[in-house]
């Protein structure tokens, strides 16, 4: 049987419009730079009205020591009052797609929602810089942020880190990287069904061959160019952290019709196993990413609602 299926009836109405607009999807488009323009294309025609609740500044901030600087988006809350927590924001693309214009929408929409001050990365993206560029940006990124609490806005002693996808896998990395070279306190992580299992080896990663989003071919493909050629440390594929305690508390979503299902259910139990107090919400129907493709379904709703839930508990 088709994972296809399985997929809930709503969701799958933009995922098939895209599929009949491009048969196979994203990844049948072989040359990466190629590949690249054909998503922004598809994103430039979708028109998103401003928010005015929200106000916005790009900035380039201090890259890692001895590589180039990295632009952060910076999203602030009009009409906000008081202390404020902060959101650090690491889009996804399999480590090779996406950027802080992509993800606009929803950095925009969690900073409103949520009351928060966000800050979006512009990291490195593979394969021009496998490995370990993308997480050292992202952990530069995360420095600069923390150091400026006070410019910024926001209270230092309420920072989370939130991405999705590539983002979610980052944001572990990034966790990863922050406690063991003693870097800035992390409140709350929230990877959203996060891409961390390098090898493609679990039951999910084989069922999940002809969504037409994030399939195991291209799964793979990504992986390869991510870590050009070299093995995996925890920074690249945070399954292989042999030790998880330390890390801040975490809330984790995926679907069950996502390739990434059953290394980020096994990444929890091990977070849970490690003391780190973890919420885990498993979505039926929900293919990859289909609260972004499929915004306005009672799933998508049903999604974010409790993603701003959470951030706003944890932030409190």
């Amino acid at each position: 049987m088709s994972r296809r299926e399985l997929i809930d009836p709503e969701v799958a109405v933009p995922l098939n419009q895209l599929l009949e607009a491009m048969p196979g999807g994203f990844n049948s488009v072989p040359d990466i730079v190629q590949r690249r323009a054909t998503v922004q294309a598809m994103l430039s025609g979708i028109e998103i009205p401003e928010n005015p609740n929200v106000v916005k500044e790009d900035r380039t901030v201090p890259g890692p020591e001895g590589e180039p600087d990295i632009t952060v988006r910076i999203y602030k809350p009009v009409n906000a009052t008081g202390s404020l927590p902060g959101i650090y924001y690491i889009h996804g693309g399999g480590m090779i797609l996406g950027s802080v214009d992509g993800e606009d929408p929803n950095a925009t929409m969690i900073c409103d929602q949520v009351g928060a001050v966000v800050v979006s990365v512009e990291y490195r993206l593979s394969p021009e810089h496998p490995h370990p560029a993308p997480v050292e940006d992202c952990y530069a990124g995360l420095v600069w942020m923390a150091k400026n609490a006070a410019e910024l806005g926001f209270d230092a002693d309420r920072l989370a880190i939130y991405g999705a996808s590539a983002g979610g896998g980052l944001t572990l990395a990034t966790a990863l990287l922050a406690r063991d070279r003693g870097g800035p306190q992390l409140k709350f992580m929230m990877p959203i069904y996060p891409m961390i299992d390098d090898t493609n080896t679990t039951e999910s990663s084989h069922e999940i061959t002809d969504i037409g989003i994030w399939d195991r071919a291209g799964n793979i493909e990504a992986w390869a160019w991510y870590l050009g050629g070299k093995p995996a440390d925890q920074y690249a594929a945070p399954t292989r952290a042999e030790d998880l305690s330390g890390l801040p508390p975490a809330f984790i979503d995926v679907g069950t019709v996502d390739l990434f299902r059953d290394e980020d259910l096994a990444f929890a139990q091990r977070l849970m196993a490690a003391g780190v107090p973890t919420e885990l919400h498993i979505h039926p129907g929900a293919y990859h990413a289909a609260e972004t493709f499929a915004a306005e379904a009672a799933l998508a709703q049903r999604i974010w609602a409790l993603r701003l839930d959470a951030l706003r508990r944890a932030l409190a």
